[in-house]
């Protein structure tokens, strides 16, 4: 239902229904998806937020009013670090959030944010945490073992979550590819007058959204939004011959190419704004499949078949079968964290084995 609403936005010749339980519907899958804001923005902004009932228009500007008060709070904390960031002279380029959605979307509070996102080289890691930490983040969230970033958080005023702020050094996995992050730095602009606060040039912003977005398998719908506004709002300044030379350098393709694949098998049209140079690979990806077969065939290609080289794919498998402990706790839910480790990976194997077992066997 929600790959039906974002399709009628972005085709404004679509008469829009008129259909009360088709926004019932679409509403429920919206929210879930946490795309209120796109939602309303964007249909506002074409003159078509009107054409939609009562109910629908006020359940979106509610959840709009909310979203733009958050992001409000969030730009000024943004705000208060890259200036300390720029008078340390520390590197800093704010990935997603208030900026994106300013820029790409339109309007600050027409994509919801909910944390702070900052890459950093490196070499600055430990300046930049003394840096949060002195702007009263200092509650410091566990690293994730083979991951790239760090979180720090606080409570602010008026808020009943804490602002977490990440720390980013790259944007993937090393171990399963051959990223550098150095290629992104190269290239990336100065904001305004400012020496050290950075963006990333527009094919490498679509880059990064777009691995974003396979790093969660695109499982909700924001993620589809962010790449189709990124081609409606950048189409002729993203470079994709060159986008795909430099995945293929950081062993990255497949990331790519099936992300990219998805979106345009999900929303045609963007053929007629863009065309890729590659021909659309027919995938097993399904929005909101349910449960069965076909959710494990696109697990298997997604988790094991998503990389460009044999050795990537038998790391993946390896952490698949032997997550760390982190992931490990992660997937076997609270009640059995803490036992000893041995115990902890049979409950994960014996929640998969049962998981499998319901989808083969008749009911």
């Amino acid at each position: 239902m929600s790959t039906e609403m974002v399709k009628l936005i972005y085709d404004q010749n679509t008469v829009l229904p008129q259909d009360d339980k088709f926004y019932q519907r679409a509403l429920q899958f919206i929210e879930e998806d946490g795309i209120s804001s796109q939602v309303f923005f964007l249909l506002k902004q074409q003159g078509r937020l009107s054409q939609t009932p009562s109910f629908f228009q006020d359940r979106l500007k509610e959840s709009y009013d909310k979203g733009l008060f958050q992001n409000l709070l969030i730009k000024n904390q943004t705000d208060e670090i890259l200036k300390v960031f720029e008078g340390k002279g520390i590197e800093v380029i704010a990935l997603k959030g208030v900026y994106f959605a300013e820029r790409y979307f339109g309007h600050i509070g027409a994509r919801a944010t909910s944390d702070i996102d900052l890459l950093i080289p490196f070499k600055e890691l430990d300046q930049s945490i003394e840096s949060i930490k002195s702007l009263g983040f200092t509650v410091e969230e566990e690293m994730i073992p083979g991951h790239f970033h760090c979180s720090f958080s606080k409570k602010l005023p008026g808020s009943t979550m804490p602002l977490v702020v990440e720390l980013h050094w790259s944007i993937v996995k090393h171990n399963t590819s051959q990223f550098n992050i150095n290629d992104l730095w190269g290239q990336a602009l100065q904001v305004g007058h400012s020496k050290y606060i950075k963006e990333l040039s527009s094919t490498h912003l679509f880059y990064m959204i777009c691995l974003h977005g396979w790093r969660h398998n695109l499982e909700s719908m924001k993620y589809f939004l962010d790449i189709i506004q990124l081609i409606h709002t950048l189409g002729k300044e993203i470079d994709y011959d060159d986008l795909l030379k430099l995945a293929a350098s950081h062993k990255t393709v497949r990331r790519l190419k099936r992300t990219l694949s998805i979106v345009y098998e999900q929303f045609p049209h963007l053929s007629d704004v863009k065309r890729l140079p590659f021909e659309v690979k027919t995938t097993r990806w399904e929005y909101r499949r349910v449960n069965g077969l076909k959710q494990y065939v696109d697990f298997f290609d997604y988790q094991f078949l998503s990389y460009d080289t044999f050795k990537h794919s038998i790391i993946e498998l390896h952490y698949w079968f032997w997550p760390s402990k982190y992931d490990l706790e992660t997937q076997i839910g609270v009640e059995q964290q803490g036992a000893p480790l041995f115990k902890m990976y049979l409950s994960l194997y014996k929640k998969r084995i049962t998981s499998m077992v319901k989808v083969f066997l008749p009911h």
